[in-house]
């Protein structure tokens, strides 16, 4: 079969390609791994966050060769627009600079400035239907024009971080977000839930992808297959011609001829299909293809009150800090641009249960309600990420990293390097097994109750708290929160580690 395009993958990249090729006419097929997905009231439950759903695939997973578990892929029309929390920021002028830290002396700059994007920016924010308010954000680039939208009233949680943060000097901004507040085209206005970010939206109010666009192009002609596995691209030994394609389900191959072929799977997807086609040797620069890709560093910090900081349950992630994106105001290390901060919601209560082994889930799940959190994009400075998000204990390095990495080095010595972890992981279970298993495991208890100590001593004194642990004294209250702050320990840096 022969197209006059054919577009791999319906992500941003691809669906918007298609989008521009469709309105002018041409008969273009698009070609999805993975299938819609349904909208209803079921996508309000926990159970239903994205990595929980058959769309989060852990089938053909991206090895990890230091640190952390596997990681899995999200495969479905629209691919991770449908789950993520619909912000929408542009970069800005200053990213289109080269830093001389990375480029050195060899020429390497942008093909384009941001004046040349800015015209499609706007064109992508009425696609989306973005809302939110020009001039707060003190990194905001120029505008040709407001946001399409108005930004929703914010929620108290936000308010109070809000104030937090101004108190501190900065200047938090509404973080620009793609999310109808009206009722349009069949489609039903955002109900503030707080099942959004990490969620399909039940309403169909988020303007994801598989909404927003590829729908209303289906509608216009587009040619959309799902369940299609693209496996290799086809060529004439000059240009691509054509794709040759898998069912999922079946197996079955079918190839397709285009004119164009636009491959747009993915900072993962993308080179592991160039070069599964051994397209690396007809290109001069086929050695850099799957190199040189740097991923986003991120942490994530929560506050824990006293009371459910949010006990509404609504939407709130509204808000973003900016002011060191381009570094320290007066100079100083670390040089360079620091990156960004952004309001993150109450972690789903069923991930939470489905990531921590059953004890622990059931155990810190019904205290996930006091938690509001901040995700830190890039090394944002901790000393003040403390400031706003409360009293963090957080040393000279991030202790996430710091107690992962102790862990790993635990489970080294009682299991050994990754080859022998999934040997013993496939054995079946001896006395040897269970020792080595349950040595781990009691190191790992241990050090995390001891980490909740030291942890709850900075709030009570910590000679009368090694005493009361040592007794088997404690109050109640202590005694929850070394609990509490034990088994976070053991569950993030055993289970949940860096990513």
């Amino acid at each position: 079969m022969s197209f006059d395009a054919i577009v791999i993958g319906s992500g941003f990249g691809g669906a918007m390609a298609a989008r521009v090729l469709v309105l002018a006419g041409w008969r273009v097929l698009m070609l999805e791994r993975g299938g819609w997905v349904e909208r209803g009231p079921q996508n309000w439950a926990q159970e239903n966050v994205g990595e929980l759903t058959p769309h989060y695939c852990r089938g053909a997973p991206y090895r990890q060769l230091r640190g952390g578990r596997d990681l899995g892929a999200y495969f479905c029309v629209g691919g991770p627009s449908v789950f993520y929390g619909g912000v929408s920021l542009r970069f800005r002028e200053g990213d289109f600079e080269p830093d001389r830290e990375i480029a050195g002396d060899s020429g390497a700059r942008w093909p384009v400035r941001y004046a040349d994007l800015e015209p499609h920016y706007a064109a992508a924010e009425r696609i989306l239907g973005v809302s939110g308010v020009a001039g707060e954000d003190p990194t905001e680039p120029p505008r040709s024009g407001p946001y399409p939208h108005p930004a929703a009233d914010v929620a108290p949680v936000t308010r109070r971080i809000e104030r937090a943060a101004r108190d501190l000097g900065l200047n938090p901004f509404r973080l620009p977000l793609a999310i109808n507040r009206v009722a349009a085209e069949g489609r039903g206005a955002c109900e503030a839930c707080g099942t959004c970010d990490g969620f399909a939206c039940a309403v169909g109010a988020k303007n994801d992808l598989a909404t927003a666009v590829i729908g209303p192009l289906v509608r216009q002609g587009l040619r959309l297959e799902t369940g299609a596995v693209v496996t290799r691209l086809l060529t004439d030994g000059r240009r691509v011609t054509g794709v040759e394609v898998a069912a999922r389900d079946s197996g079955e191959r079918t190839v397709y001829r285009a004119r164009e072929v636009i491959l747009a799977a993915g900072a993962l997807g993308t080179p592991q299909l160039l070069l599964a086609s051994e397209l690396a040797r007809l290109n001069p620069g086929g050695q850099v293809i799957g190199r040189y890709l740097q991923r986003h560093y991120n942490e994530i910090l929560f506050g824990i009150f006293p009371t459910p900081p949010n006990p509404g349950g609504g939407f709130h992630k509204q808000i973003g800090i900016h002011d060191l994106y381009f570094g320290q105001p007066l100079g100083g290390a670390p040089a360079g641009k620091l990156g960004g901060m952004q309001q993150l919601p109450t972690p789903p209560e069923g991930l939470v249960r489905a990531e921590l082994p059953r004890p622990v889930g059931a155990l810190v799940a019904p205290w996930i309600k006091h938690l509001t959190g901040l995700l830190v994009i890039s090394a944002f400075g901790l000393f003040f990420v403390t400031a706003v998000a409360g009293r963090m204990w957080c040393g000279y390095a991030c202790p996430q990293t710091v107690y992962t990495e102790v862990f790993l080095w635990i489970e080294r010595r009682f299991e050994g390097e990754r080859g022998a972890r999934i040997k013993l992981d496939k054995a079946a279970w001896s006395a040897a097994k269970l020792a080595r298993k349950s040595g781990k495991h009691a190191v790992w208890i241990a050090l995390s109750l001891w980490t909740g100590v030291t942890f709850v001593g900075y709030f009570v004194p910590i000679r009368e708290l090694v005493g009361d642990v040592a007794a088997f004294a404690l109050d109640p209250w202590a005694a929850f929160w070394v609990l509490f702050y034990g088994f976070a320990t053991y569950g993030n840096a055993g289970f949940l580690r860096e990513q």
